[in-house]
């Protein structure tokens, strides 16, 4: 079937056609039961123009609202998106934005849904993810895809409180200690974890690795949130074990200091001379 907008000549005879309806005598009763013709030429304006119908409430061009195994669905899959719409139906239970040309994700874009369970922004050109993006699904949002897109890092705020299912493979990830906190909060989607690799962002000893395997191996929080606690108990360890050669140290040199005493020879009590007056007492008494 042929999708291309009707040819010149068809354009012609439909708006001859309704102007010559709209002037016939005697048809009164019947026009008022159709749209005022000013509505009508505006509409034939679109069409000679070579346009389309803009879409009704709103609802963007490309986008559409089903019923999809009995759940309220709205895709707008591959309608050139730049920025997440605000005529989505607040009973959407499944919510497609995947491949289009969407940048960020602003604070409460979604919160006007409150039943929302699954959303996919996949294949899109993300950047940046405001801490509030899924400020209001908390008690709802079940499945979220931020596959393939350009996110080298993602605010941990954006996570709390979401138990979600999430696939964040096919990003240029910094491999930084916010996407190790993300990892603790979320629960990755079965076979995604080896599409989290360490982008051109990443320390160059980590570009191109796998991530999941380098939690396991290096602790990427030296301070801040979770890395705070790990920094407290090194430094005291540390404080321990420096009283404790403190303590060694002491003993130590109270023991040789006891040994070498030991060691030293006894000295002899002095001998007092005796007087000669003390002499011949002892003499006399004799």
């Amino acid at each position: 079937m042929d999708d291309s907008p009707p040819s010149s000549s068809v354009q012609g005879l439909l708006q001859v056609r309704i102007l010559e309806f709209y002037s016939s005598p005697g048809l009164c009763q019947s026009v008022a039961m159709f749209p005022p013709a000013s509505h009508l030429l505006s509409l034939l304006l679109v069409i000679d123009a070579g346009g389309t119908v803009p879409s009704p409430q709103g609802v963007p061009q490309g986008c559409y609202a089903a019923e999809e195994a009995g759940e309220r669905t709205f895709r707008c899959s591959q309608a050139g998106l730049s920025a997440v719409p605000t005529s989505i139906p607040n009973d959407t239970r499944k919510l497609y934005l995947d491949a289009n040309r969407l940048v960020s994700v602003p604070a409460g874009a979604f919160r006007h849904l409150p039943v929302l369970e699954e959303l996919d922004l996949s294949h899109n050109i993300l950047a940046h993810l405001s801490g509030a993006a899924f400020q209001g699904l908390a008690g709802t949002l079940r499945r979220l895809d931020l596959s393939a897109n350009q996110l080298a890092s993602v605010p941990v705020e954006a996570f709390v409180g979401l138990k979600i299912q999430v696939n964040l493979s096919a990003n240029p990830w910094r491999c930084d200690c916010a996407l190790q906190e993300v990892l603790r909060r979320v629960r990755l989607a079965p076979g995604t974890g080896t599409g989290i690799v360490c982008g051109p962002g990443a320390r160059p000893d980590l570009v191109g690795q796998e991530f999941l395997p380098l939690v396991g191996e290096e602790e990427l929080c030296g301070t801040g949130r979770g890395g705070a606690r790990r920094s407290t108990d090194v430094a005291l360890l540390v404080t321990m074990g420096g009283w404790l050669v403190l303590v060694v140290a002491y003993l130590a040199h109270y023991v040789r200091r006891n040994r070498d005493e030991t060691r030293r020879p006894l000295k002899r009590a002095p001998v007092l001379p005796v007087r000669s007056e003390d002499s011949s007492t002892l003499s006399t008494m004799v």
